[in-house]
């Protein structure tokens, strides 16, 4: 039975696969750069990642139980140490700075290929109305986040697998193909864990406090479930890019040319859905960044925002698919040291006692006979039989 303390599976999953799949995700330009342009082996890579995403989401989860955190502050650094940890937190806050800016350039690439409109102005729209709705207005706009990010997500599957069933001769043709050279990360094991490490960094801010609230159990079940969940979303999405290969590499925002192959209809309620998503997401990262570098309640926060929504604009101008495959792998290589971390933290608790076998290190004569051939009274016992 659910109490105060302990909050389902189901809730966990939600909440942790929420976090992940954004706009980005639901755009299908992040999926295709980091498995579709590997072909069959980029879905053996999503197989990766689910078994990571479990892995590494019930290791977070469980350490904050351990250390009693309410933020992922804490979690950090109990397992990368204090100097590491302020570092990882430094590449946090980057992160919500970056994605604001690949929100903006995301929202000028569905100007221009849905509106044939201007990709300036399209940014320009975005962050103003981003802007404004920080200063302003930002608790309403925080809470349709879990309802928009279901129904983008949603419409993307339902797009993705129709796609698939009016493609599947085409995609059956395409798993041999591959284009490594437009990939970010040349090696499809390596582009895995790469996605792994930037999702994971931005995961744990919500992933540790859900360890405070779950019982192991259901920790244990949330994270495979959502493992499982987001396998299942990006395999899904990677099947339908190859399934329109090569056109989607053409295009900045893939979905939106599969949608409107599937169905005029279906492509419109995508846009609105995608629109929506992009906003909300810049959105909560814009205020996110912001109150990390200075609190809300201080003056100096509005200044801050301005700023940062104006540098926002003119880089931008780098485009969507570009400041996908800059900004998110170098996000995912400076993660790798809370991965390592975390990985190292984990086998810790999982040690084996080998000091019986160590021990004979310790003796190099008897210890190595002992090795290799068994109790020396058993082998002088076996001599004496055998005169």
């Amino acid at each position: 039975m659910e109490t105060k303390n302990s909050i389902s599976s189901y809730k966990i999953a939600t909440a942790y696969i929420g976090t992940i799949v954004g706009a980005g995700f639901a755009s299908g330009q992040e999926v295709l750069q980091f498995f579709g342009v590997f072909g069959i082996w980029g879905l053996i890579g999503i197989i990766l990642i689910t078994g990571m995403f479990a892995v590494f989401g019930y290791g977070i989860m469980k350490v904050a139980k351990k250390i009693k955190a309410d933020s992922h502050l804490p979690v950090i650094r109990e397992v990368s140490g204090a100097k590491i940890g302020y570092l990882i937190d430094i590449v946090i806050t980057a992160f919500l700075y970056g994605a604001v800016v690949t929100m903006a350039a995301g929202m000028g690439a569905i100007f221009l290929e849905e509106f044939n409109l201007s990709q300036t102005l399209g940014s320009a729209v975005l962050l103003g109305l981003t802007l404004v709705t920080v200063l302003f207005g930002i608790k309403g706009v925080l809470s349709t986040l879990s309802v928009v990010v279901p129904i983008l997500m949603l419409t993307v599957l339902t797009i993705s697998v129709a796609s698939i069933a009016t493609n599947w001769g085409t995609l059956m043709g395409n798993l041999s193909w591959t284009a490594t050279e437009q990939a970010p990360v040349p090696f499809w094991p390596m582009s895995a864990l790469i996605y792994t490490s930037y999702n994971i960094v931005i995961a744990i801010a919500v992933l540790a406090p859900l360890g405070l609230m779950a019982s192991d159990e259901n920790m244990k079940k949330g994270a495979i479930l959502s493992g499982i969940g987001l396998g299942m979303g990006a395999g899904i999405i990677t099947a339908a890019i190859l399934a329109n290969v090569p056109q989607v590499l053409t295009v900045e925002v893939p979905m939106l040319l599969i949608a409107g192959q599937v169905s005029p209809l279906l492509r419109v309620f995508y846009t609105v859905a995608l629109i929506a998503g992009v906003y909300t997401t810049a959105v909560a990262c814009l205020y996110g960044f912001g109150a990390r570098v200075i609190s809300p309640e201080s003056v100096n926060f509005k200044y801050l925002v301005v700023g940062a929504s104006v540098i926002a604009f003119f880089l931008s101008g780098v485009g969507f698919s570009s400041l996908v495959g800059i900004l998110f792998p170098a996000v995912g290589y400076a993660g790798l040291l809370l991965l390592g971390s975390l990985t190292y933290t984990m086998l810790k608790g999982y040690q084996v006692n080998f000091s019986q076998y160590f021990n004979l290190w310790r003796l190099p004569g008897v210890g190595y006979r002992k090795l290799l051939t068994g109790n020396e009274k058993e082998q002088n016992k076996r001599r004496r039989n055998k005169n």
